[in-house]
């Protein structure tokens, strides 16, 4: 059997829709929707630029969510 080489997808979900949530809930909700990992950064954390499917970032300020992108 051949191995799998399809690329991974990544939900039809808009990042922007969780900007304004409580940082637990996005999470939760991104999660739910098939987001394989979710990121939670202070504003200005020193990140790694790679761009990985199926990966959702927030910026959270004071438990909120700030920014959200993909990758």
């Amino acid at each position: 059997m051949a191995p799998d080489t399809a690329p991974p997808t990544e939900p039809q979900d808009s990042p922007q829709g969780y900007v304004g949530l409580d940082a637990g809930d996005a999470e939760r909700l991104a999660r739910q929707r098939g987001w394989a990992t979710v990121r939670s950064l202070p504003p200005g954390a020193i990140i790694t630029m790679e761009y990985r499917v199926g990966r959702l970032n927030f910026e959270v300020r004071d438990g909120v969510v700030a920014r959200s992108w993909k990758g």
